[in-house]
């Protein structure tokens, strides 16, 4: 029997991303458009969000940029992003339990809010994000 760990190291944040970026991958909503963004720097990318959800999560100082910018020219609606936090939720479900699981999805639930909100405001307003 499957026993759900908690989120305490880089490599369960590891086990989270590769699994729910693969679900990504083969989504037939999401798949299309990260891979057409991504094409053959999966590896990059992949390294990019273990970094980003370890200084998220755990306090690591490892990521630095702007997650947003990447986001704000892609064609994304409301859909892509109720697919993207099903499946995120769904990842954690299955994997892990406990304060930083829970933390993951609220983080993650935000996050979604406030890009589709900022898209929704660059296409209403004709404007263009700063990058």
């Amino acid at each position: 029997m499957f026993t759900k760990r908690e989120i305490k190291s880089r490599e369960d944040i590891q086990i989270l991303v590769d699994q729910f970026y693969q679900r990504v991958q083969e989504n037939e909503l999401l798949g299309p458009i990260f891979n057409e963004v991504i094409q053959d720097r999966w590896p990059q990318h992949l390294e990019k969000m273990y970094s980003f959800w370890e200084t998220a999560l755990l306090e690591k100082k490892s990521y630095s940029g702007r997650p947003f910018p990447p986001h704000a020219k892609l064609n994304l609606r409301q859909e892509h992003f109720d697919t993207w936090l099903r499946i995120w939720h769904q990842t954690l479900m299955e994997n892990f339990e406990g304060e930083l699981a829970e933390e993951a999805k609220w983080r993650a639930d935000k996050m979604a809010v406030m890009f589709i909100s900022k898209i929704d405001y660059y296409r209403q307003n004709n404007a263009t994000p700063l990058l």
